[in-house]
């Protein structure tokens, strides 16, 4: 261990991040998007059934509450109880945690940077995010043009197949030469699988793809548009950005019920149940300020360390930080 006293990363990343940071500063300050900070540490975990939460025991006194905190994986439910409060469009920009990542591309603790825009729908965020993705990639003297496609035409377009319908057969042979155990595995993973394997590959590296409304069973946090209006399936009213094989940011139009959000998180826990994993609690705060009225609008989440590494070309996430998990 005497050598692992060094950092990571270059200075040249290293700066390149104060940069980076100075920048997504000045583009919400022209934008009069407000920064925020908001807890790390919450008595609320995160349910969703594929992201796995860091969980403490805090020894002082608690009056009652609970002992065990859970670091955030995002700062997305303060900020939207922030929104549901009055505040107005506003944006964080700072470190998250997520248990059971290390290794090439992932660090347990890394920068996110989140935002959200009042009035607004997914479609609307992805131009102000590639915008920002934009800026960035100036700092190096890259640019990247916008192409948007709907997820349900990706898959027409680019694999024969359409999403919405074909049977989990025909989404395995889609995969061709890629082998993969099925076991356990459900119709949202093999169409997830057919994205990392098939797709994402291919993407042009000097080009931003958004692609948006994805299938209703990948809501996650967002609203879903039932059938209609020449679309014969509902979609999840999300999107993500891709610089590249590489993607970077995932964004809603958010989900506004509380009932249904609620059910949303029971139905992730019951899968934490089936699988054995831990089951956080769920974040009844949010849940009440969903209740008492959350305004119309769209967020986005976009990772920082992700967009340092394709601003330099980088192959590790540790070329982008100070000392990574190995050196911290």
């Amino acid at each position: 261990m005497s050598g692992d006293w060094r950092p990571s990363a270059s200075f040249e990343a290293l700066r390149l991040r104060a940069r980076l940071n100075a920048t997504i500063r000045a583009f919400f300050a022209e934008r009069g998007v407000t920064e925020v900070e908001t807890p790390v540490l919450s008595m609320a975990g995160n349910t969703d059934p594929n992201i796995a939460s860091f969980s403490l025991a805090f020894s002082g006194r608690t009056d009652g509450a609970p002992r065990t905190r859970w670091l955030r994986t995002s700062p997305e439910y303060p900020l939207k109880r922030l929104l549901a409060a009055g505040f107005g469009d506003c944006y964080e920009l700072g470190r998250v945690f997520r248990d059971g990542e290390a290794g090439g591309r992932h660090n347990p603790e890394f920068t996110m940077l989140e935002w959200y825009r009042l009035g607004w729908d997914h479609r609307r965020l992805i131009d102000e995010t590639a915008e920002l993705v934009q800026a960035a990639l100036a700092l190096v003297g890259r640019g990247a043009r916008l192409e948007q496609v709907a997820y349900r035409e990706l898959y027409r377009r680019e694999l024969g197949l359409d999403p919405a319908h074909a049977g989990i057969e025909e989404l395995r042979a889609a995969l061709g030469g890629v082998v993969i155990d099925p076991a356990g595995l459900t119709r949202d993973d093999w169409l997830d699988l057919l994205m990392t394997h098939r797709l994402q590959p291919a993407f042009p590296r000097d080009r931003l793809l958004a692609v948006y409304d994805y299938p209703a069973s990948q809501c996650a946090l967002a609203r879903v548009r039932p059938a209609g209006e020449g679309d014969d399936a509902p979609a999840a009213e999300r999107f993500e950005l891709y610089l590249g094989p590489l993607e970077l940011a995932n964004g809603y139009h958010e989900l506004a019920d509380a009932a249904e959000q609620g059910a949303r998180f029971q139905r992730d826990l019951a899968v934490r149940a089936q699988r054995g994993d831990a089951l956080p609690p769920r974040d009844e705060r949010l849940l009440a300020a969903l209740a008492a009225g959350f305004p119309h609008c769209a967020g986005v989440a976009l990772g920082v360390d992700r967009l340092l590494m394709a601003m330099l070309g980088a192959e590790r996430i540790a070329e982008v930080l100070a000392f990574d998990f190995a050196r911290a």
